[in-house]
């Protein structure tokens, strides 16, 4: 299907990804729907969080409330990153305060050799769905989304999340063949469900790698990397502009960057001038702390300013989070945010 013109809409992101200039930096934040939004919390009164996402008029509805309350230059389709995974033959929960449980965790050849090949048409349908309700709504462009396949990985060893990621290491370091063919099936579905979602209408794409900084960098290189080089080079063909992000990465960043993405994200452990140091010309995203979103409004603006100072108007800049926006975090804060950005380009 074709994208949708993007003549009468705000196009500052997509811009930013491409590296071209822009009369300020555009900003969006990762989990911009979701718990610290009242309208969200009554929304989940009634569902759960797969029924919002298995039903596109709700999942539309709720990707839309940040766009419409914040003013953001970019919708994000709420879904969760095991999504796919339910299409995959894996048997899987979302619990609340936990976060995904596997439960048969795969510690074997057997494990692996059960995991389906992802069909996104038949496996999920109504995140397409829902993508074709959003593309008529949307005046910003919007982004899809999928987890990373070591990030995957981790849910499907570990059995949830975890701290120090014992169980995926072992298995990592023990059984490096069957490693590789599990990364490799993961590499696959999810080139395959971000090629659906593109195809579907979304403008860029996000993976999210956000357990990969539990690796060293040589571990990255001999385990991850080629599979990440793998996905990006799927997803070249579709001309859609991709961010390549992880948490706690910046010893990986170098080898994130030449693995692919168009964008790469930054958490906020990673010096914004030091990243555009070592990236040169690829665009960047982030990296505000999520927890100053609590903190009195100067405090705010002062660290926002930070962050656009240190960018120092280079081009190639999306401004975000380190992380995702936490629970509790006051609404009036959030938009604030959005409101210094704006201000750039008054």
């Amino acid at each position: 299907m074709p994208h949708a013109s993007m003549g009468d809409v705000n196009d500052l992101i997509l811009r930013a990804a491409r590296g071209e200039p822009t009369p300020r930096p555009p900003v969006w934040f990762m989990r911009q729907a979701g718990r610290y939004q009242k309208e969200y919390q009554e929304i989940r009164k009634r569902y759960t969080l797969p029924e919002i996402v298995q039903n596109p008029e709700v999942c539309a509805q709720v990707t839309l409330l940040p766009v419409r309350q914040l003013g953001v230059d970019a919708a994000i389709l709420f879904a969760d990153i095991t999504t796919p995974l339910y299409g995959m033959g894996v048997d899987l929960s979302l619990v609340e305060g936990k976060g995904p449980v596997t439960h048969h965790p795969i510690r074997d050849a057997k494990g692996v050799e059960a995991l389906r090949p992802l069909v996104p048409e038949e496996a999920v349908p109504f995140v397409l769905e829902a993508i074709r309700l959003l593309k008529r709504e949307l005046a910003v462009p919007l982004i899809g989304f999928a987890g990373a396949p070591f990030t995957l990985a981790s849910y499907l060893i570990e059995g949830g999340p975890s701290r120090h990621f014992l169980e995926v290491k072992a298995f990592m370091y023990r059984e490096e063949a069957l490693w590789h063919q599990l990364l490799e099936k993961l590499t696959l579905a999810m080139a395959r469900y971000l090629r659906a979602q593109a195809e579907a209408g979304a403008d860029l794409l996000q993976v999210f790698d956000s357990w990969v900084g539990a690796l060293s960098p040589a571990d990255y290189r001999r385990y991850v990397k080629p599979h990440m080089a793998r996905l990006f080079q799927e997803l070249k063909p579709l001309g859609v502009p991709v961010i390549h992000f992880g948490v706690g990465t910046m010893g990986l960043l170098k080898d994130m960057a030449e693995a692919g993405g168009d964008v790469i994200g930054l958490d906020h452990h990673t010096p914004l001038p030091w990243a555009r140091e070592a990236l040169g010309a690829t665009p960047v995203q982030g990296n505000l702390d999520p927890a100053l979103l609590f903190a009195p409004k100067e405090v705010i603006r002062r660290e926002v300013r930070r962050i656009l100072e240190e960018n120092a108007g280079k081009p190639g800049h999306i401004f975000n989070l380190g992380h995702g926006i936490l629970p509790k975090t006051p609404v009036e804060n959030v938009r604030y945010v959005v409101e210094l950005l704006k201000e750039e380009a008054a």
